[in-house]
């Protein structure tokens, strides 16, 4: 036995089983402790800095054509056919542009985008969507909490902060994302009459805005927050960062509203097509009607592309409730079909959810708080009653469960 001991020898450090504590045998080779422990080490630096190499790395972008992106985005997004194809053709030209040849003549400039419609009708989607199929990073940035540098609130640099955070702090591949600006009315100039105090969370921040859009190297804090001298800045160059923007502009149809109606001498097509097209009045939007809210020329200067999203109605309603892969309905018989329970809807079950959801004025995200109100008890209960297999929501079942929810009792607007 002694001998045997004496004759085996790590294949690494040529120890024998004698002098370590126990030896792992191979085909053909040994190998003891101490060289296994020192290997994960190695191991783990190796794949350290792997990381740390691909964070260096420009991540490739998957470049759709127009027709594709649009196609792709029908599978997530239900309706707003124009909004989803200025949205396709501005971000292939986008991406094209990052393809362009440095030595060309012609420099192609950026294609920031302005979404306009009502609270619900799909803007975070379908930029979210388009992010998701592009491969690209990704965030999502509130503009009603930025304010002027040194004034209560954030930073525009936090911003770019997001989009770093989203990225996993990979510079390159940040600076060819996507930014959504959700809000972006809220920071509309609160009055064209000059006033004593300074306008920090409205004019003050499109200005700031305006080197953000442009395409400027910007020194952002890394953790978000204010900058302060000993904190260390990361440079970000914005210049083919795609922004969009997405607002309600609650008002602006009396704008364009007041603008159409001022051209009705004469012959004049667009004001006949106006009066058979009241609800929809957002399709006529210019430009000018985003001065006239209260955003200053530069701003809009910086987003070339201005598109408008439908108000949603009760056949888009009912599509958005059952056709998208990760409809509504499907989310709710897959958390139900956890639990061994086969959930269903009749059809007068999603009228009465549509209907609902129109009558409080909710858009999109209306369907999910009244479906949370008419299966709320069905959730609480059937995770404990091993009995039930099987629940078929009615126009009965869902009209009773919803008058007793408090939001029944929500005031009609």
């Amino acid at each position: 036995m002694a001998k045997n001991e004496s004759s085996v020898h790590c294949s690494f450090c040529n120890r024998t089983k004698r002098e370590v504590e126990f030896m792992i045998s191979g085909i053909n080779a040994f190998i003891c402790e101490s060289c296994v422990d020192q290997a994960k080490i190695i191991v783990d630096e190796h794949l350290k800095s792997e990381k740390e190499n691909n964070n260096t790395k420009k991540p490739k972008v998957i470049l759709l054509k127009p027709s594709e992106i649009k196609a792709r985005l029908d599978e997530y997004v239900i309706g707003q056919d124009e909004a989803k194809k200025i949205l396709s053709v501005a971000v292939y030209n986008h991406y094209k542009r990052l393809n362009q040849k440095v030595e060309e003549d012609i420099e192609i400039e950026k294609s920031n985008i302005i979404l306009v419609g009502e609270t619900g009708t799909g803007k975070t989607l379908l930029a979210r969507t388009i992010a998701k199929l592009l491969n690209v990073p990704f965030c999502i940035a509130d503009a009603t909490v930025l304010t002027e540098a040194g004034y209560v609130g954030e930073d525009v640099e936090s911003i770019l902060s997001r989009l770093l955070q989203a990225s996993d702090y990979n510079v390159e591949a940040a600076e060819q994302g996507i930014v959504f600006i959700d809000e972006v009315d809220k920071i509309a100039r609160k009055s064209d009459n000059p006033s004593l105090t300074r306008d920090v969370s409205g004019e003050g921040v499109q200005q700031a805005l305006l080197k953000l859009l442009e395409g400027s190297i910007v020194n952002v804090p890394p953790q978000g927050g204010r900058k302060h001298p000993d904190q260390k800045m990361i440079q970000v160059n914005t210049k083919n960062i795609l922004f969009i923007c997405g607002g309600a502009f609650d008002g602006i149809n009396r704008i364009i509203a007041r603008r159409v109606n001022t051209n009705t001498l004469g012959f004049s097509n667009s004001a006949k097509e106006f009066q058979g097209n009241k609800e929809n009045i957002l399709q006529y939007i210019i430009p000018t009607d985003i001065r006239g809210f209260g955003l200053i020329p530069e701003l809009i200067g910086r987003f070339p592309v201005l598109t408008y999203l439908d108000n949603l109605n009760e056949p888009t309603l009912r599509r958005i409730l059952t056709e998208p892969k990760n409809a509504l309905i499907r989310q709710y018989v897959k958390l139900f079909e956890m639990d061994g329970v086969k959930l269903s809807f009749t059809k007068e079950a999603i009228d009465f959810i549509v209907e609902k959801t129109l009558t409080y004025k909710l858009g999109a995200r209306g369907l999910r708080s009244i479906c949370e109100a008419i299966l709320s008890d069905a959730m609480f209960e059937i995770p404990s009653e091993e009995k039930v297999k099987e629940l078929k929501v009615d126009f009965n079942y869902a009209n009773e469960k919803f008058s007793r929810a408090k939001i029944s009792h929500l005031k009609v607007a």
